[in-house]
Protein backbone atom coordinates (compact mmCIF):
# COMPACT_ATOMS: atom_id res chain seq x y z
CA UNK A 1 0.00 0.00 0.00
CA UNK A 2 1.46 3.61 -0.66
CA UNK A 3 1.26 5.81 2.05
CA UNK A 4 0.36 9.54 1.85
CA UNK A 5 4.25 10.63 1.66
CA UNK A 6 4.97 8.51 -1.31
CA UNK A 7 2.12 9.51 -3.02
CA UNK A 8 2.38 12.81 -2.71
CA UNK A 9 6.13 12.17 -3.29
CA UNK A 10 5.30 11.12 -6.83
CA UNK A 11 2.60 13.54 -7.99
CA UNK A 12 5.76 16.49 -7.54
CA UNK A 13 7.21 14.55 -10.09
CA UNK A 14 6.98 14.89 -13.83
CA UNK A 15 3.60 13.27 -15.17
CA UNK A 16 4.58 11.01 -18.14
CA UNK A 17 1.97 9.00 -20.19
CA UNK A 18 3.53 6.15 -22.78
CA UNK A 19 1.25 4.68 -25.40
CA UNK A 20 1.67 1.60 -27.56
CA UNK A 21 0.53 0.15 -30.55
CA UNK A 22 -0.43 -3.60 -29.64
CA UNK A 23 2.37 -6.05 -30.87
CA UNK A 24 5.71 -7.02 -29.11
CA UNK A 25 7.48 -5.33 -31.50
CA UNK A 26 6.30 -1.98 -30.55
CA UNK A 27 5.22 -3.02 -26.81
CA UNK A 28 8.26 -4.14 -25.66
CA UNK A 29 10.60 -1.31 -26.30
CA UNK A 30 8.52 1.39 -25.05
CA UNK A 31 8.02 -0.47 -21.54
CA UNK A 32 11.43 -1.05 -21.26
CA UNK A 33 12.00 3.15 -21.93
CA UNK A 34 8.89 3.28 -19.73
CA UNK A 35 10.51 1.41 -16.64
CA UNK A 36 13.46 3.45 -17.72
CA UNK A 37 11.87 7.20 -17.10
CA UNK A 38 11.10 5.31 -13.49
CA UNK A 39 14.02 3.95 -12.33
CA UNK A 40 17.36 6.19 -13.64
CA UNK A 41 15.11 9.31 -14.07
CA UNK A 42 13.22 9.71 -11.27
CA UNK A 43 9.73 10.83 -13.37
CA UNK A 44 6.51 9.11 -12.54
CA UNK A 45 4.99 6.84 -16.14
CA UNK A 46 1.80 5.93 -16.78
CA UNK A 47 1.65 3.44 -19.35
CA UNK A 48 -1.76 2.98 -21.61
CA UNK A 49 -2.45 -0.18 -22.93
CA UNK A 50 -4.02 -1.21 -25.61
CA UNK A 51 -6.18 -4.31 -24.92
CA UNK A 52 -8.21 -5.33 -28.18
CA UNK A 53 -6.37 -8.12 -29.90
CA UNK A 54 -3.39 -8.18 -27.57
CA UNK A 55 -1.39 -11.32 -27.18
CA UNK A 56 -0.87 -13.08 -24.13
CA UNK A 57 1.94 -12.55 -24.23
CA UNK A 58 1.80 -8.73 -24.24
CA UNK A 59 -0.74 -9.07 -21.48
CA UNK A 60 1.95 -10.89 -19.24
CA UNK A 61 4.85 -8.61 -19.63
CA UNK A 62 2.80 -5.58 -18.70
CA UNK A 63 1.20 -7.20 -15.58
CA UNK A 64 4.27 -9.02 -14.21
CA UNK A 65 4.02 -8.43 -10.37
CA UNK A 66 7.50 -6.65 -9.33
CA UNK A 67 6.29 -3.02 -11.80
CA UNK A 68 8.76 -0.34 -10.37
CA UNK A 69 6.66 1.87 -7.90
CA UNK A 70 6.19 5.13 -9.76
CA UNK A 71 5.07 2.99 -13.01
CA UNK A 72 1.22 2.28 -13.61
CA UNK A 73 -0.63 0.19 -16.18
CA UNK A 74 -3.79 2.07 -17.21
CA UNK A 75 -6.01 -0.55 -19.75
CA UNK A 76 -7.58 1.01 -22.17
CA UNK A 77 -11.46 0.02 -22.42
CA UNK A 78 -11.35 -3.26 -25.30
CA UNK A 79 -13.35 -2.41 -28.02
CA UNK A 80 -15.76 -4.69 -30.89
CA UNK A 81 -13.82 -4.46 -34.14
CA UNK A 82 -16.07 -7.18 -35.81
CA UNK A 83 -17.70 -4.88 -38.46
CA UNK A 84 -14.16 -3.72 -39.07
CA UNK A 85 -11.66 -6.21 -39.85
CA UNK A 86 -11.30 -10.35 -40.33
CA UNK A 87 -8.86 -12.55 -41.01
CA UNK A 88 -7.63 -11.19 -44.16
CA UNK A 89 -6.81 -7.72 -43.13
CA UNK A 90 -3.46 -6.66 -43.13
CA UNK A 91 -1.62 -5.83 -39.98
CA UNK A 92 -1.15 -1.97 -40.48
CA UNK A 93 -4.75 -1.82 -41.20
CA UNK A 94 -5.57 -3.97 -38.79
CA UNK A 95 -3.75 -1.79 -35.90
CA UNK A 96 -4.60 1.30 -37.15
CA UNK A 97 -8.51 0.75 -36.94
CA UNK A 98 -7.87 -0.85 -33.78
CA UNK A 99 -5.84 2.46 -32.63
CA UNK A 100 -8.82 4.18 -34.25
CA UNK A 101 -11.59 2.80 -32.14
CA UNK A 102 -9.46 2.23 -28.93
CA UNK A 103 -8.81 6.07 -29.04
CA UNK A 104 -12.43 6.66 -28.71
CA UNK A 105 -11.86 7.11 -25.01
CA UNK A 106 -8.42 8.65 -25.23
CA UNK A 107 -9.04 12.26 -24.20
CA UNK A 108 -11.25 11.42 -21.13
CA UNK A 109 -8.75 8.99 -20.60
CA UNK A 110 -5.69 11.92 -20.54
CA UNK A 111 -7.90 14.46 -18.85
CA UNK A 112 -8.48 12.23 -15.61
CA UNK A 113 -4.38 11.84 -16.15
CA UNK A 114 -3.54 14.92 -16.84
CA UNK A 115 0.05 14.12 -17.80
CA UNK A 116 2.42 16.81 -18.76
CA UNK A 117 3.34 14.84 -21.90
CA UNK A 118 2.66 11.76 -23.85
CA UNK A 119 4.93 9.11 -25.67
CA UNK A 120 3.73 7.25 -28.33
CA UNK A 121 4.79 5.08 -31.40
CA UNK A 122 4.27 5.52 -34.93
CA UNK A 123 1.05 4.34 -35.56
CA UNK A 124 -0.67 6.01 -32.92
CA UNK A 125 -0.50 9.29 -34.39
CA UNK A 126 -4.26 9.59 -33.74
CA UNK A 127 -2.92 11.23 -30.59
CA UNK A 128 -2.10 14.15 -31.73
CA UNK A 129 -5.20 15.16 -32.53
CA UNK A 130 -6.46 14.93 -29.05
CA UNK A 131 -3.39 16.30 -27.48
CA UNK A 132 -3.60 19.16 -29.57
CA UNK A 133 -7.26 19.90 -28.07
CA UNK A 134 -5.31 19.56 -24.49
CA UNK A 135 -2.27 21.04 -24.90
CA UNK A 136 -0.11 18.37 -24.31
CA UNK A 137 3.13 18.05 -25.82
CA UNK A 138 3.60 14.78 -27.91
CA UNK A 139 7.15 12.62 -28.48
CA UNK A 140 7.17 9.74 -31.14
CA UNK A 141 9.12 7.04 -29.96
CA UNK A 142 10.37 5.63 -33.46
CA UNK A 143 10.35 1.91 -33.19
CA UNK A 144 12.03 0.33 -36.59
CA UNK A 145 15.79 1.55 -37.41
CA UNK A 146 16.60 5.36 -37.83
CA UNK A 147 16.95 4.58 -41.96
CA UNK A 148 13.50 4.00 -42.28
CA UNK A 149 12.53 7.01 -40.32
CA UNK A 150 14.94 9.08 -43.08
CA UNK A 151 12.81 7.34 -46.35
CA UNK A 152 9.49 7.82 -44.31
CA UNK A 153 10.46 11.63 -44.23
CA UNK A 154 10.81 11.76 -47.78
CA UNK A 155 7.80 9.27 -48.55
CA UNK A 156 5.80 12.52 -48.94
CA UNK A 157 7.93 13.84 -52.04
CA UNK A 158 7.84 10.63 -53.24
CA UNK A 159 4.76 10.07 -52.81
CA UNK A 160 3.69 13.84 -54.90
CA UNK A 161 6.61 13.49 -57.17
CA UNK A 162 6.04 9.65 -58.58
CA UNK A 163 3.62 8.18 -60.30
CA UNK A 164 2.40 4.72 -60.51
CA UNK A 165 4.44 2.02 -58.28
CA UNK A 166 7.60 2.52 -56.07
CA UNK A 167 8.67 -1.09 -57.17
CA UNK A 168 8.80 -0.36 -60.78
CA UNK A 169 11.08 2.03 -60.78
CA UNK A 170 13.88 1.95 -62.92
CA UNK A 171 16.91 2.78 -60.63
CA UNK A 172 16.43 2.15 -56.64
CA UNK A 173 15.22 5.19 -53.90
CA UNK A 174 17.65 7.79 -53.12
CA UNK A 175 17.07 8.63 -49.55
CA UNK A 176 18.33 11.90 -49.13
CA UNK A 177 21.84 11.17 -47.26
CA UNK A 178 21.60 8.00 -46.84
CA UNK A 179 22.10 4.88 -48.46
CA UNK A 180 19.97 3.97 -51.56
CA UNK A 181 17.28 1.27 -51.25
CA UNK A 182 16.73 -1.07 -53.92
CA UNK A 183 13.11 -1.29 -55.05
CA UNK A 184 12.72 -5.13 -53.83
CA UNK A 185 13.65 -4.13 -50.69
CA UNK A 186 11.22 -1.72 -50.36
CA UNK A 187 9.21 -2.36 -47.22
CA UNK A 188 5.75 -4.07 -47.32
CA UNK A 189 3.32 -0.91 -47.04
CA UNK A 190 4.85 1.18 -50.35
CA UNK A 191 4.52 -2.07 -52.50
CA UNK A 192 1.13 -1.32 -53.68
CA UNK A 193 -0.05 2.16 -53.56
CA UNK A 194 -3.65 1.84 -54.01
CA UNK A 195 -4.48 -0.36 -50.87
CA UNK A 196 -5.14 0.70 -47.07
CA UNK A 197 -1.61 -0.49 -46.13
CA UNK A 198 0.03 2.25 -47.87
CA UNK A 199 -2.48 4.79 -46.95
CA UNK A 200 -2.54 4.01 -43.59
CA UNK A 201 1.50 3.82 -43.39
CA UNK A 202 1.12 7.24 -45.45
CA UNK A 203 -1.09 8.95 -42.92
CA UNK A 204 1.53 7.96 -39.56
CA UNK A 205 4.72 8.93 -41.40
CA UNK A 206 3.49 12.12 -42.60
CA UNK A 207 2.14 13.12 -38.94
CA UNK A 208 5.44 12.45 -37.40
CA UNK A 209 6.84 15.85 -38.20
CA UNK A 210 4.18 17.10 -35.56
CA UNK A 211 6.30 15.45 -32.18
CA UNK A 212 7.91 17.53 -29.94
CA UNK A 213 10.83 15.32 -30.90
CA UNK A 214 11.63 11.71 -31.81
CA UNK A 215 13.55 8.96 -29.77
CA UNK A 216 15.58 6.73 -31.98
CA UNK A 217 16.27 3.27 -30.69
CA UNK A 218 19.43 3.03 -31.79
CA UNK A 219 23.08 4.63 -31.17
CA UNK A 220 25.18 7.19 -32.81
CA UNK A 221 27.89 4.13 -33.92
CA UNK A 222 25.25 2.01 -35.07
CA UNK A 223 23.68 4.33 -37.70
CA UNK A 224 25.88 7.41 -37.96
CA UNK A 225 24.84 8.01 -41.39
CA UNK A 226 21.38 8.14 -41.18
CA UNK A 227 21.15 10.16 -37.70
CA UNK A 228 23.51 12.40 -39.13
CA UNK A 229 21.51 13.26 -42.13
CA UNK A 230 18.27 13.94 -40.31
CA UNK A 231 19.94 16.02 -38.27
CA UNK A 232 22.25 18.26 -40.81
CA UNK A 233 20.71 17.79 -44.41
CA UNK A 234 18.71 20.87 -45.36
CA UNK A 235 15.99 18.47 -46.69
CA UNK A 236 14.88 17.48 -43.33
CA UNK A 237 15.30 20.65 -41.69
CA UNK A 238 12.92 22.35 -44.13
CA UNK A 239 9.85 19.74 -43.33
CA UNK A 240 10.57 20.47 -40.50
CA UNK A 241 11.43 17.25 -38.81
CA UNK A 242 11.68 17.54 -34.77
CA UNK A 243 14.65 17.11 -32.98
CA UNK A 244 16.21 13.06 -32.89
CA UNK A 245 17.29 11.91 -29.59
CA UNK A 246 19.34 8.66 -30.24
CA UNK A 247 18.88 6.48 -27.13
CA UNK A 248 19.23 2.98 -27.60
CA UNK A 249 19.62 -0.27 -28.07
CA UNK A 250 16.65 -0.24 -25.78
CA UNK A 251 15.84 -4.10 -25.54
CA UNK A 252 13.49 -6.31 -23.66
CA UNK A 253 15.59 -7.34 -20.25
CA UNK A 254 16.87 -10.69 -19.51
CA UNK A 255 14.31 -13.44 -18.43
CA UNK A 256 15.70 -16.27 -16.56
CA UNK A 257 17.09 -18.99 -19.02
CA UNK A 258 14.71 -22.03 -19.16
CA UNK A 259 16.03 -25.07 -17.69
CA UNK A 260 16.27 -27.11 -20.85
CA UNK A 261 18.19 -24.34 -22.83
CA UNK A 262 20.28 -23.88 -20.17
CA UNK A 263 21.01 -26.79 -19.64
CA UNK A 264 21.73 -28.02 -23.49
CA UNK A 265 24.15 -24.51 -24.25
CA UNK A 266 25.78 -25.19 -21.52
CA UNK A 267 27.15 -28.27 -22.87
CA UNK A 268 27.78 -26.69 -26.03
CA UNK A 269 31.23 -25.02 -26.96
CA UNK A 270 31.51 -21.61 -27.25
CA UNK A 271 30.14 -19.86 -30.76
CA UNK A 272 29.04 -22.86 -31.86
CA UNK A 273 25.65 -23.25 -31.73
CA UNK A 274 23.46 -21.06 -34.32
CA UNK A 275 20.18 -19.47 -33.08
CA UNK A 276 17.16 -19.41 -34.87
CA UNK A 277 13.95 -17.52 -34.27
CA UNK A 278 11.73 -15.38 -36.62
CA UNK A 279 10.08 -12.93 -34.21
CA UNK A 280 7.18 -12.79 -32.35
CA UNK A 281 4.49 -12.46 -35.35
CA UNK A 282 6.36 -13.92 -38.23
CA UNK A 283 5.62 -17.59 -39.56
CA UNK A 284 7.01 -19.86 -42.95
CA UNK A 285 5.40 -21.76 -45.27
CA UNK A 286 4.59 -25.62 -44.98
CA UNK A 287 7.30 -25.88 -47.96
CA UNK A 288 9.85 -23.32 -46.19
CA UNK A 289 9.72 -24.89 -43.12
CA UNK A 290 10.94 -28.16 -44.33
CA UNK A 291 13.48 -27.29 -46.52
CA UNK A 292 15.41 -25.17 -43.12
CA UNK A 293 14.83 -28.34 -41.67
CA UNK A 294 16.98 -30.09 -43.65
CA UNK A 295 19.19 -27.47 -44.60
CA UNK A 296 19.84 -27.11 -40.84
CA UNK A 297 20.41 -31.25 -40.26
CA UNK A 298 22.32 -31.28 -43.83
CA UNK A 299 24.97 -28.48 -42.14
CA UNK A 300 25.81 -30.48 -39.52
CA UNK A 301 26.23 -27.28 -37.46
CA UNK A 302 24.48 -27.33 -33.79
CA UNK A 303 21.96 -25.44 -33.71
CA UNK A 304 18.76 -24.25 -31.68
CA UNK A 305 15.68 -23.79 -33.01
CA UNK A 306 12.66 -22.19 -31.89
CA UNK A 307 9.76 -23.21 -34.32
CA UNK A 308 6.16 -22.33 -34.62
CA UNK A 309 3.11 -24.22 -36.90
CA UNK A 310 3.98 -22.84 -40.81
CA UNK A 311 1.14 -20.30 -42.34
CA UNK A 312 0.80 -20.67 -46.29
CA UNK A 313 -1.59 -18.08 -45.54
CA UNK A 314 0.47 -14.80 -44.31
CA UNK A 315 3.98 -14.34 -43.30
CA UNK A 316 2.73 -12.30 -40.09
CA UNK A 317 0.06 -15.12 -39.02
CA UNK A 318 0.95 -14.76 -35.79
CA UNK A 319 1.32 -11.13 -34.65
CA UNK A 320 -1.94 -11.30 -33.17
CA UNK A 321 -1.75 -14.56 -31.44
CA UNK A 322 2.19 -15.21 -29.93
CA UNK A 323 2.18 -16.73 -27.02
CA UNK A 324 -1.40 -18.79 -27.18
CA UNK A 325 -0.67 -20.73 -30.63
CA UNK A 326 -0.93 -24.54 -30.02
CA UNK A 327 2.51 -26.54 -31.56
CA UNK A 328 3.24 -29.83 -32.21
CA UNK A 329 6.27 -29.82 -34.18
CA UNK A 330 6.44 -33.75 -34.98
CA UNK A 331 3.12 -32.39 -36.86
CA UNK A 332 5.12 -30.29 -39.31
CA UNK A 333 9.04 -30.83 -39.42
CA UNK A 334 10.26 -34.30 -41.65
CA UNK A 335 9.70 -36.94 -40.44
CA UNK A 336 12.70 -38.42 -37.96
CA UNK A 337 14.29 -35.00 -38.01
CA UNK A 338 14.46 -34.45 -33.88
CA UNK A 339 15.08 -37.99 -33.51
CA UNK A 340 18.25 -37.48 -36.38
CA UNK A 341 19.46 -34.25 -34.93
CA UNK A 342 19.18 -35.24 -31.30
CA UNK A 343 23.03 -34.73 -30.83
CA UNK A 344 23.12 -31.46 -32.31
CA UNK A 345 20.16 -29.29 -32.45
CA UNK A 346 17.53 -28.54 -29.40
CA UNK A 347 13.79 -27.55 -31.11
CA UNK A 348 11.81 -25.08 -29.18
CA UNK A 349 8.23 -24.57 -29.74
CA UNK A 350 6.46 -21.27 -29.42
CA UNK A 351 9.20 -18.93 -27.47
CA UNK A 352 12.33 -19.22 -25.95
CA UNK A 353 14.25 -16.35 -23.41
CA UNK A 354 15.79 -15.32 -26.70
CA UNK A 355 18.11 -12.21 -24.74
CA UNK A 356 19.18 -15.02 -22.27
CA UNK A 357 19.39 -17.38 -25.24
CA UNK A 358 21.61 -14.52 -26.92
CA UNK A 359 24.00 -13.87 -24.18
CA UNK A 360 24.84 -17.16 -23.67
CA UNK A 361 28.67 -17.82 -24.70
CA UNK A 362 27.51 -21.00 -26.97
CA UNK A 363 26.16 -18.57 -29.58
CA UNK A 364 27.75 -17.98 -32.70
CA UNK A 365 25.44 -16.55 -34.71
CA UNK A 366 21.88 -15.70 -35.23
CA UNK A 367 19.45 -16.62 -37.98
CA UNK A 368 16.58 -14.08 -37.79
CA UNK A 369 13.62 -12.41 -39.36
CA UNK A 370 15.28 -9.17 -39.07
CA UNK A 371 13.03 -7.39 -36.76
CA UNK A 372 14.74 -4.57 -35.12
CA UNK A 373 13.96 -5.70 -31.70
CA UNK A 374 15.79 -8.75 -32.82
CA UNK A 375 18.34 -7.27 -34.40
CA UNK A 376 19.44 -4.99 -31.10
CA UNK A 377 18.90 -7.60 -29.22
CA UNK A 378 21.91 -9.59 -31.21
CA UNK A 379 24.35 -6.99 -31.43
CA UNK A 380 23.93 -5.74 -27.86
CA UNK A 381 25.35 -9.49 -26.81
CA UNK A 382 28.44 -9.29 -29.87
CA UNK A 383 26.30 -12.04 -32.07
CA UNK A 384 26.08 -11.79 -36.01
CA UNK A 385 23.24 -12.72 -38.33
CA UNK A 386 22.30 -14.22 -40.79
CA UNK A 387 18.83 -12.21 -42.15
CA UNK A 388 15.53 -14.21 -42.99
CA UNK A 389 13.35 -11.08 -43.61
CA UNK A 390 9.90 -12.36 -43.79
CA UNK A 391 7.63 -8.77 -43.52
CA UNK A 392 7.14 -4.86 -42.86
CA UNK A 393 10.67 -3.43 -43.37
CA UNK A 394 13.03 -6.33 -42.62
CA UNK A 395 14.20 -6.66 -46.33
CA UNK A 396 15.68 -3.09 -45.45
CA UNK A 397 17.08 -4.21 -42.50
CA UNK A 398 18.88 -7.25 -43.61
CA UNK A 399 20.81 -5.32 -46.28
CA UNK A 400 21.89 -2.71 -44.52
CA UNK A 401 23.67 -5.53 -41.84
CA UNK A 402 24.95 -6.85 -44.55
CA UNK A 403 26.19 -4.02 -46.77
CA UNK A 404 26.68 -1.32 -44.31
CA UNK A 405 27.15 -2.04 -41.46
CA UNK A 406 29.04 -5.13 -41.76
CA UNK A 407 27.53 -8.10 -39.18
CA UNK A 408 25.16 -9.86 -41.43
CA UNK A 409 24.69 -12.63 -44.46
CA UNK A 410 21.47 -11.66 -46.33
CA UNK A 411 19.43 -15.10 -47.27
CA UNK A 412 18.46 -15.26 -50.74
CA UNK A 413 15.41 -16.18 -51.82
CA UNK A 414 12.15 -16.52 -49.70
CA UNK A 415 8.53 -16.12 -48.86
CA UNK A 416 8.91 -12.23 -50.10
CA UNK A 417 10.69 -13.00 -53.45
CA UNK A 418 7.75 -15.36 -54.20
CA UNK A 419 10.61 -18.80 -54.11
CA UNK A 420 11.25 -21.47 -51.40
CA UNK A 421 15.18 -20.79 -50.09
CA UNK A 422 16.60 -24.42 -50.86
CA UNK A 423 18.23 -26.71 -48.56
CA UNK A 424 21.53 -26.65 -50.25
CA UNK A 425 21.82 -22.66 -50.39
CA UNK A 426 20.96 -22.98 -46.39
CA UNK A 427 23.30 -25.82 -45.48
CA UNK A 428 25.58 -23.29 -47.49
CA UNK A 429 25.06 -20.41 -45.46
CA UNK A 430 24.86 -21.78 -42.01
CA UNK A 431 28.02 -23.74 -42.66
CA UNK A 432 30.04 -20.06 -43.80
CA UNK A 433 28.80 -18.07 -40.91
CA UNK A 434 29.48 -20.94 -38.55
CA UNK A 435 32.54 -22.28 -39.82
CA UNK A 436 34.21 -20.44 -42.48
CA UNK A 437 36.11 -17.16 -42.48
CA UNK A 438 33.35 -14.68 -43.42
CA UNK A 439 31.96 -15.63 -40.29
CA UNK A 440 35.03 -15.11 -37.93
CA UNK A 441 34.79 -11.21 -39.45
CA UNK A 442 31.08 -10.81 -38.76
CA UNK A 443 31.82 -11.87 -35.66
CA UNK A 444 34.38 -9.33 -34.45
CA UNK A 445 32.71 -7.03 -35.95
CA UNK A 446 29.50 -7.86 -33.74
CA UNK A 447 31.77 -7.59 -30.75
CA UNK A 448 32.66 -3.94 -31.61
CA UNK A 449 29.11 -3.17 -31.83
CA UNK A 450 28.11 -4.91 -28.28
CA UNK A 451 31.16 -2.49 -26.83
CA UNK A 452 29.90 0.50 -28.11
CA UNK A 453 26.46 -0.30 -27.46
CA UNK A 454 27.37 -0.83 -23.70
CA UNK A 455 29.30 3.07 -23.83
CA UNK A 456 26.11 4.84 -25.04
CA UNK A 457 23.91 3.26 -22.13
CA UNK A 458 26.53 3.98 -19.68
CA UNK A 459 25.75 7.22 -17.57
CA UNK A 460 27.71 9.46 -19.57
CA UNK A 461 27.39 7.60 -22.77
CA UNK A 462 25.73 9.30 -25.68
CA UNK A 463 21.90 7.46 -25.55
CA UNK A 464 22.19 7.69 -21.71
CA UNK A 465 22.68 11.73 -21.84
CA UNK A 466 20.27 11.88 -24.19
CA UNK A 467 17.30 11.10 -22.71
CA UNK A 468 19.17 12.02 -19.67
CA UNK A 469 19.01 15.87 -20.90
CA UNK A 470 15.74 16.09 -21.95
CA UNK A 471 14.25 14.07 -18.78
CA UNK A 472 15.84 16.76 -16.22
CA UNK A 473 13.90 19.70 -19.16
CA UNK A 474 11.33 18.08 -18.10
CA UNK A 475 11.82 18.21 -14.24
CA UNK A 476 12.73 21.67 -14.50
CA UNK A 477 9.49 22.21 -16.47
CA UNK A 478 7.12 20.54 -15.02
CA UNK A 479 7.60 19.53 -11.35
CA UNK A 480 5.65 21.20 -9.13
Amino acid sequence: MVSASEFEAETKKPQVAVLSSPGMGHVIPLFVMAKGLVTQHGLHVSFLNVTTEASAAQYQLLHSPDLPSGLEIVDLPMVDLSNLVDGNTPVLTRLSLNVQESFRCLKTLLVNLNPNLLIIDLFCTQAFDVCNELSIPVYTFFTPPTHLLAFSLFLPKLDRDVEGEFVDLPEPVQVPGCSSIRTEDLLDQVRNRKIDEYKWFLYHLSRVKMAAGIFLNTWEDLEPVSIRAIRDLPFYQQIPTPTVYPVGPIIKETEPMTEECGAWLDQQPSDSVLYIALGSGGTLTSEQQIELAWGLEMSKQRFIWVVRMPSDACASASFFNVGSDPNDPESYLPEGFLERTRETGLVVPSWAPQVAILEHASIGAFLSHCGWNSILESLANGVPIIGWPLYAEQRMNATMLAEDVGVGIKAVGGRESGSVIGRNEIAKVVRKTMEGEEGKVLRAKARELKESASKALEVGGSSYQSLAILANQWKAKFTI
